[in-house]
């Protein structure tokens, strides 16, 4: 079956993970009332799924090791990815759920769906993600699709609150691109080469940027894994930053990181938030 193909009722199960409800799904509107999952409600489940499947490990760890997990989803929007984290590992279990959104209409509706849902321990804030008011230590935090620097802010947010896992799936990247431009005067002609056309600027860019966020992340102390989210052809925006806090910090990473600063001229809001360079 094709990606973009909607999937007939009698079909759907097989897109689904072990113990998750198509009832949820309905609620989500991920599943049509009469049990069919369109072409573009799949592509989002398949992303929302895959990222679960490769964030279970982080999960049992949390469930295992303390009483009362907390899972954070910042830039939740409409909390896909929570709800169904909440139906698969603390409905029946410990812990609580917080989703972090800017927009109202979508934090109300979540907690009014979360009510509805008889899910009581998942809660909703109403907050941009530098600007929410967070418990003093996270155990799990997400970020699916933060885009341009949201995805700094959920960062600095996981290493202010020595959150154990962390897994963030970037977005949109701009911001780096800019500061490359505005370096050139300042970087070695060799390395210029690297991102003297616009279109190598804006895709060198985004890698950068995340080597940057797996190298901040390596250097406040967690081992890092960066891989695929999901096939691409169900999104472009695919690349998976998955960090487990090991220790407290790593001055080798941070002297990697220095380096690259240096050598590349950029200042990306995650390095500035935390004056780490």
């Amino acid at each position: 079956m094709k990606a973009r193909e909607a999937v007939e009722a009698k079909h759907v199960r097989a897109e689904l993970l072990p113990n998750q409800s198509i009832e949820l799904l309905k609620a989500l509107h991920l599943v049509t009332r009469d049990g069919q999952l369109n072409a573009d409600s799949r592509r989002k489940l398949k992303q929302v799924n895959h990222f679960v499947g490769l964030l279970q490990p982080a999960m049992d760890d949390a469930l295992t090791r303390f009483p009362q997990p907390l899972v954070v989803d910042v830039g939740s929007g409409n909390a896909y990815l929570g709800f169904i984290l909440y139906e698969l590992f603390l409905k029946d279990r410990a812990g609580e759920l917080l989703n972090v959104e800017s927009r109202p209409e979508l934090s109300a509706k979540g907690q009014e769906r979360a009510t509805e849902l008889k899910f009581g321990r998942m809660k909703f804030a109403t907050a941009d993600i530098e600007g929410a008011a967070y418990p003093e230590h996270i155990h799990v935090l997400t970020a699916l699709h933060a885009c341009d620097t949201a995805t700094d802010d959920a960062l600095a947010v996981a290493i202010a609150h020595k959150a154990d896992h962390v897994a963030l799936v970037p977005c949109c990247q701009a911001e780096v691109a800019q500061q490359l431009k505005d370096a050139r005067p300042r970087v070695d002609s060799a390395m210029q080469s690297l991102f003297s056309h616009p279109w190598h600027r804006r895709e060198f860019g985004s890698h950068l940027t995340n080597v940057i966020r797996a190298l901040v992340l390596e250097a406040n102390g967690y081992q890092v894994t960066v891989t695929e989210l999901a096939g691409w052809e169900h999104s472009l925006k695919n690349e998976l930053i998955l960090g487990r806090r090991v220790q407290h910090e790593n001055g080798i990473a941070k002297k990697r990181l220095e380096a690259l600063l240096a050598a590349t001229g950029v200042r990306p809001k995650i390095v500035r938030t935390l004056g780490l360079a």
